[in-house]
Parts: structure tokens; sequence; C-alpha cells
């Protein structure tokens, strides 16, 4: 049986710009019985809040909640209640993933906020931790209270390297991407499957156990919500 493979570029003679950005992403063909990557990908047709670690602020009296929505391929909106600092936070059980320069990994995912710059979120990878707004290691993107724009942070002990990466507009949907290239030394983003661009590895957290994390922290006294359509996160071995 073939092994997955990985590509860094994949070039393709006369294709549009835009139609070779997207086959510039890493492309990975797993097989169930191989044993050269590992991952957890989650598209949202079903939700079960038993395999998350759920943090959440509820001072406005009513609750937060996370629910299966109608959207091509399932997706998972989380709504906050209507008082300032309300949030709520997921995180995968398990810290299942570890990064290294040395191998190859990659992350992405798509989701929409209904109010960026009047809220606080992230998505990516942390180590689990109950203000993952204030994490210390990680590779993730967040957006601050008070801005639209979105950064890619590359976290380790408390250190990061912070990279602005996109312009985030209410209610529109992103596909953000991450991955690492140990031959290029690197680590590039992408947005939106335009071509990548690379940011240093020199923050990558390659001591600690990391999972996927994602929520939202209201900026106002407003209820909010955050929408995944989909998580991804691939490892090589």
């Amino acid at each position: 049986m073939a092994n997955p493979h990985f590509q860094n570029m994949i070039l393709w003679a006369g294709n549009t710009e835009a139609t070779e950005a997207k086959k510039n992403q890493p492309m990975f063909m797993p097989y169930p019985s191989d044993q050269t990557f590992y991952g957890y990908f989650n598209d949202f047709v079903q939700y079960n809040a038993s395999d998350w670690t759920i943090t959440t602020t509820e001072a406005g009296g009513g609750n937060a909640s996370e629910e299966i929505i109608s959207g091509a391929g399932g997706q998972l909106r989380i709504s906050n209640d209507d008082a300032a600092s309300d949030s709520d936070f997921l995180q995968l059980k398990g810290e299942p993933f570890r990064l290294s320069t040395s191998k190859k990994a990659y992350f992405s995912a798509r989701f929409k906020c209904n109010d960026v710059d009047q809220n606080d979120f992230i998505m990516g990878l942390q180590i689990t931790d109950t203000t993952p707004l204030d994490v210390s290691d990680g590779v993730y993107f967040i957006s601050v209270d008070g801005s639209a724009d979105l950064l890619l942070n590359v976290e380790k002990d408390n250190s990061v390297d912070a990279t602005t990466v996109a312009t985030m507009e209410d209610d529109t949907f992103i596909t953000v991407t991450w991955f690492v290239d140990p031959d290029r030394d690197a680590i590039y983003y992408s947005i939106n499957n335009a071509t990548p661009v690379k940011v240093s590895n020199a923050k990558l957290p390659d001591d600690e156990d990391l999972t996927i994390s994602f929520g939202i922290q209201n900026g106002e006294a407003a209820g909010n919500t955050l929408t995944i359509d989909y998580v991804n996160m691939i490892v090589e071995r």
C-alpha cells in the first residue's frame, strides 16, 4: 500500500494564481493502515461535549452553548450570553500532538465570528489551559477585542512571535492554515488558500504536548457567536 504523500509545493502549469495557490498547500493522502502520520479531523456533522475540556464564563446569568447547525458538511456554533467578557472555550481532551522542527505538521480550519472587532477569539493548537487567550505554548490564530486583525502566534514558554495575517470581516468565513516545513526550516501560513507565507520556527513549542483549541470571549455586553465549519490537524510520527 502506498504511503501518505506530503508535498510542500505542488506547481501545476497552466493554472491561474488562485487555483495554483490551493495546490501549493501540503497534500496528505493518508491510508488507515499507514503509520507515517497521525491526526484529527472534525467536520462537525456531530458534536460530543464529552470530547472537549470546556471553559466558560457566564456573568450574564445565562448559559454559553455549543450546537450543531445547518450548513454544508456540518457546522458547530458557539454562543455566548450577553455580558461583557462572557466566554466559551473548547480544547480537545488528551493533548495528542507534539510538534518538532524536524517533522511535518499541518493545521487548517474554517470559521467565522459574527462581530470580529468586538470579541477575542482563538483557533489553533495550544496546551490545555483555563485561559486560552493568555496561554504559554501553542501555534494558533488569534484576534483581540477592538481590532479585526487576525494574528498567527508561534509561542513557546510565554515567548511569542506574532504575525498579522489577515483582516477579518463580520459573519464571513475564513480558511486558515499553518504548516511546519522541516525541509525549509520554517513555518508557513495561508489565508483562504492563498500562496503560503513563511515565518520563523524559532519559537515552535516543541517540548509540550498540545491540543486543538478554539473559542470566543465577548468584548462588549452583547451575545456573540463563533461558527466552526471544520478543524484538521495532521502530524508526522
